[in-house]
């Protein structure tokens, strides 16, 4: 729609919300009472039994408009679906002629009985009506045109992604399939709860505003508390106030919060993100492979009704066994190099031999998960853990029990990309304490994702941890892969977006 035919449209709408007042119609009344959704209608009416909706209320954003001589049918759109509303002028005649100066995205209250016309479409008869919002601006479209009775036909849907993302609000109203995601992604969120409630497992909140961020190895967004005159950091992670809660005696405990990283923005990064973390006591990593299985699968359950998933034409079947394989075998899986062991120098000969950019600054493990984000991951499409990680990519997690060198973590990856992250947790305050030690002197190298020395955690595994498992889950990617969705823009509502010139 052009910018001048759009300002003739709302010209003429205001000019219609001028008359309507005159006529003394309050365009913008306080509340509507209502009694029925457009599902319960639909779902329920029955040709057999009409009474039981002989007396309906309703309200909805005028969706489609049809002008027939004295009568008028439109079709509305409220949160559950659509449904059609007849107006005839014998009805209404005191207030018909407001009807005239309704446009497509008005919301309007009905109410009436319900009744099946001759083609078999259920309708309520519009007995009474109100006006509720006059809308000024014209839903996003590309003609909006008037036939010579009256009637207002659309033409085109709103499909450019770049505006449905910024004008969210006007994507849910033009295309109803894009609010059965973000519905989905409340079942997802709200059945997760279930499942950890269930299980006697706490859910508690920790800082968003922090003087040490930690808990990932991420860039932060900073900022300033003038009270205290000292720079503050919003949140990359809930790891290690989550741990403080298991000092503290509590044995179960998790966080869904957003979380913020100062980082790029792709189909699979937003800086704001959602992030779910649980930590149980005297658990670990095996523990939390066989829950996390069982989990994702009671989510896809819930929200599909099934176990199959589809994202870009790859189909996953949750119901085999989730594989398990070692980091360093995926590597010499996908590779034919054993990375397992070597120095830094070693690997820097090793990427550059399988075309892998890193710079001579580069830490090892920054080295080696380059190498696997390139040769690996994207063969992941399968549900995989991904387990038995180096060392040195694992500042808190507990040393492998059984082969020096590597750590008891593992990630799963489904459709090429990292969905979640566990460890058997690190609870020695001595190794803790070394470990902060050489993240500080790769944060002095160079390596700004490398994490802060914590004494205040530091003093609290003093004070004594349990041995525990933890898992941490993306929730928008996670979405992504149980909707069906490419884009994590396309499951946050207001995803962030590079401001318009």
């Amino acid at each position: 729609m052009s910018e001048n035919n759009s300002s003739e449209l709302v010209k003429r709408r205001l000019e219609e919300l001028d008359h309507l007042e005159k006529m003394g119609v309050n365009a913008y009344p306080y509340s509507f009472d209502k009694t029925h959704t457009s599902q319960e209608i639909n779902d329920n009416y029955s040709d057999e039994s009409p009474e039981l909706f002989e007396k309906v209320a309703i309200a909805g954003r005028i969706m489609a408009l049809r002008r027939m001589g004295k009568s008028t049918f439109l079709t509305i759109q409220d949160q559950q679906g659509r449904i059609q509303i007849w107006f005839n002028q014998k009805l209404t005649p005191e207030k018909y002629d407001q009807i005239k100066l309704w446009d497509i995205g008005d919301i309007i209250g009905v109410k009436g009985p319900t009744f099946r016309t001759k083609t078999g479409e259920i309708t309520v008869k519009g007995a009474d009506f109100e006006l509720l919002t006059k809308s000024i601006k014209p839903l996003p479209i590309a003609k909006e045109e008037v036939d010579d009775e009256g009637n207002k036909i659309l033409h085109d849907a709103f499909s450019d992604k770049e505006l449905r993302y910024r004008n969210r609000y006007t994507d849910l109203i033009v295309n109803p399939k894009i609010r059965e995601v973000f519905t989905k992604r409340s079942l997802i969120i709200s059945e997760m709860r279930r499942y950890f409630d269930s299980n006697g497992w706490m859910e508690v909140e920790t800082p968003i505003l922090q003087s040490i961020y930690g808990g990932a190895a991420a860039r932060p967004f900073s900022t300033h508390h003038n009270t205290l005159d000292i720079s503050m950091y919003m949140r990359i992670a809930l790891e290690l106030y989550l741990k403080r809660l298991l000092v503290g005696g509590f044995e179960g405990v998790y966080e869904i919060s957003k979380n913020f990283r100062n980082e790029g923005m792709d189909k699979n990064h937003n800086p704001e993100f959602t992030m779910m973390e649980i930590y149980v006591a005297y658990k670990d990593y095996n523990w939390c492979m066989d829950m996390t299985e069982d989990l994702i699968k009671t989510l896809a359950n819930k929200a599909n009704g099934n176990l199959i998933l589809n994202v870009d034409e790859i189909e996953v079947d949750l119901s085999e066994s989730f594989e398990r394989t070692p980091w360093f075998a995926l590597i010499k899986k996908y590779t034919g190099m054993d990375l397992f062991g070597k120095s830094k120098d070693e690997l820097l000969g090793d990427a550059k031999t399988l075309g892998v950019h890193v710079e001579s600054t580069d830490s090892k493990t920054k080295i080696l998960d380059e190498i696997f984000s390139e040769k690996v991951e994207n063969n992941l499409q399968k549900p995989t853990f991904v387990t038995d990680f180096p060392l040195e990519m694992s500042p808190l997690a507990k040393k492998h029990r059984s082969t020096e060198g590597l750590v008891e973590r593992f990630e799963l990856y489904m459709f090429g990309q990292e969905v979640g992250n566990s460890f058997s947790e690190l609870n020695d305050p001595r190794d803790q304490r070394a470990r902060f030690e050489e993240q500080a002197k790769d944060k002095a190298a160079g390596d700004e994702d490398a994490m802060m020395l914590d004494e205040d955690f530091l003093n609290a595994i003093e004070v004594g941890m349990p041995p525990a498992a933890g898992l941490g889950i993306g929730i928008d990617r996670l979405v992504m892969m149980l909707t069906g969705q490419s884009s994590i823009r396309d499951v946050l509502f207001f995803p962030q977006m590079k401001p318009r010139k």
